[in-house]
């Protein structure tokens, strides 16, 4: 068995692009690593990330209701969260048996992932606090899948312990969905409140779904990584 990159937060790391195909909050971009000796010559692949997490922020605004004291507050929070999942599968074929191995190979990624914004506020709509506000954003869910080759070089500065580098060439589909915003107001009648969903932007000189296609060298980049064996 043998595991690798576990600790790796560079970006571009990782087949084809989809490390990183839903950026996370912390910006780590970290993905775990692995693969297993069938042989001197073969190894299987795999690779993963599972990333979810949230940020959370408060205001503090002065309070809606007219006859209140002009220095009370209240809260508006605002929270974003989000889910990304990649998964990648590979086979490596490996020559040589000396300090230096030659690696290359295959590799198959897909990932996806989604996120949301919300707002909550201290004082909630009425007679006396009358407009249109957002409640929440859901931005387009991302997809995508990328298949590539790969070559390298693996060099053991101990018996279990290597530096490699690689390179891969390859293709990517990605796509991102249609957002959608909520608000609720109270215009029209201040005692009641209507809530309203819109998918798009808002924004007709800004794509509502996008998707591209990449095959080239550059799609996947290079690798680094530091590999610990364990049998």
């Amino acid at each position: 068995n043998y595991a690798g990159n576990l600790f790796n937060g560079t970006a571009g790391n990782g087949g084809v692009a989809l490390n990183n195909i839903f950026a996370s909050n912390n910006g780590s971009n970290v993905i775990i690593a692995g693969k297993k000796l069938m042989d001197a010559n073969t190894a299987y692949r795999g690779r993963v990330r599972i990333g979810f997490g949230s940020l959370k922020g408060t205001e503090l605004v002065p309070t809606a209701d007219p006859n209140d004291d002009a220095l009370n507050t209240t809260e508006n929070v605002t929270k974003d969260g989000f889910f990304a999942l990649n998964l990648g599968v590979g086979l490596e074929k490996r020559v040589g048996s000396t300090r230096v191995v030659g690696v290359y190979g295959a590799e198959f990624n897909v990932g996806f992932g989604n996120s949301k914004t919300s707002y909550e506020y201290g004082d909630a709509l009425s007679t006396t606090n009358v407009g249109t506000r957002t409640t929440e954003v859901k931005h387009g869910s991302s997809f995508g899948v990328g298949l590539n080759v790969f070559a390298g070089v693996e060099w053991f500065a101990a018996p279990k312990i290597s530096l490699s580098g690689e390179y891969a060439w390859g293709l990517a589909l990605q796509s991102r969905g249609i957002a959608s915003t909520t608000t609720e107001n109270n215009v029209a009648n201040p005692s009641s409140v209507v809530s309203t969903t819109v998918e798009g932007n808002g924004d007709p000189n800004v794509a509502d779904k996008t998707s591209s296609f990449s095959l080239d060298t550059g799609v996947s980049g290079a690798r680094i990584g530091v590999n610990f064996y364990f049998q």
